[in-house]
């Protein structure tokens, strides 16, 4: 093991060298209307990955800098970020798209592997659940909703439902609930599917199936369970208490004051954002997500998202399984190294999507990917941007 990071080690250094004076990969010629999950599958793979220690200014808001391989804390990353490279023993693993790395606002990193480009908006898993949050929080910053609004049951903050026919106990959703995964709602996956044949979810329809077509809700059914019901719901909310709709403001008000400007976002039955799946983003974008996080809501000084929603959504609210906790759409995990314990948030997706921000060393990682499944490449990124930045 140690004869194969040394040899993708010499490999990687040998490449940075060669390839940091030159522009990271992209599609020539890109346009809006060419960007979709299909097409993105088409792109073909990096004849040689693009990995670099001194990534260029793209003028795109984000602050550069350089990581010297003559330390031996860097050559870890750099160890990394070439077996990142590397064709993996397992078909369903090891396709890494891209690998950034920020230390104290400064991209650091920046690596692009297979489908990777500076320029192709990634689409993204499960992280949409946590750009859903992060919208839902600039609604708080710019006084649509409060704090006190997450307690309210969540069906008075979504416009023109009908209460009375609603499933027993749905009226006791709160949107701390929706957005903990603790709604409680439970039907076969299809019952929304055979609804929608029957007629229109357009609009507030979908928030009004999911109330009526549920099974009745209880203390019981109201713990923990992963599913799109409870992240429908809270676009929802954002989509009545924002003027012009919640694409609008995602784009003007969220987006917009990032210079994220190029990105998709599919719509859903209700032709609201799909807030469980669906968006796509560059690589660079994510990272600004992930700035967002890490300075407590600001961006370049403004306060996007308020500090207190902020912290509530990324912190440890709710046990899963193993060492990782769940807060609003945001998940939260703890890694040991050399003795020290370590508190990482992160915005994850199927596939090998990850945001990964670790407040204590002051570093935002993105990892994007086409694998099945997610596998342990997340442990394996945590410890190497640990022991890299650590002292």
């Amino acid at each position: 093991m140690n004869y194969l990071f040394f040899s993708c080690f010499l490999l990687t250094s040998a490449l940075s060298c060669l390839w940091a004076s030159q522009e990271p990969p992209k599609v020539p010629g890109l346009i809006f209307s060419e960007v979709s999950f299909q097409e993105e599958k088409k792109l073909s793979y990096l004849s040689h990955p693009y990995v670099s220690g001194k990534p260029a200014n793209q003028e795109d808001g984000i602050e550069v800098g350089y990581l010297t391989e003559a330390s031996s804390r860097h050559k870890i990353l750099f160890d990394f970020a070439g077996l990142l490279g590397q064709q993996a023993s397992n078909e369903k693993s090891g396709h890494t798209d891209s690998f950034l790395v920020s230390k104290s606002g400064k991209l650091l990193m920046e690596c692009y592997y297979r489908r990777g480009r500076l320029n192709y908006p990634h689409y993204q898993m499960s992280i949409t659940k946590s750009h859903t949050a992060l919208a839902l929080g600039r609604a708080m910053q710019l006084g649509y909703l409060k704090m006190e609004d997450l307690d309210k049951p969540v069906h008075q903050l979504i416009n023109g439902l009908m209460v009375e026919d609603f499933a027993k106990g749905a009226t006791t959703i709160s949107l701390h609930d929706a957005l903990r995964m603790c709604s409680g709602i439970r039907m076969p996956k299809d019952r929304i599917l055979n609804a929608a044949k029957k007629g229109s979810m357009n609009g507030r329809a979908h928030a009004q199936a999911l109330f009526s077509l549920s099974d009745p809700i209880n203390n019981l059914s109201k713990q923990y369970k992963y599913q799109s019901a409870d992240t429908i719901l809270v676009m929802q909310v954002i989509d009545s208490v924002v003027p012009g709709g919640a694409e609008k403001f995602i784009r003007e008000e969220l987006f917009g004051p990032m210079g994220i400007d190029f990105y998709k976002w599919e719509e859903d039955l209700s032709g609201l954002p799909k807030a469980a799946a669906g968006s796509s983003l560059r690589s660079r974008d994510m990272l600004k997500v992930g700035h967002i996080v890490l300075n407590d809501g600001k961006w370049m000084g403004e306060q996007l998202i308020p500090r207190e929603y902020l912290e509530r959504a990324t912190s440890p609210l709710v046990n899963t399984r193993g060492n990782a906790k769940y807060g609003y759409f945001w998940w939260s995990e703890s890694y040991e190294v050399e003795g020290k314990t370590y508190l990482s948030k992160q915005g994850r997706g199927a596939g090998g999507q990850f945001l990964i921000i670790l407040p204590e060393i002051e570093v935002v990682a993105v990892l994007t990917a086409h694998n099945q499944g997610m596998g342990g490449i997340l442990n394996q990124t945590c410890q190497a941007l640990i022991k890299t930045f650590s002292n």
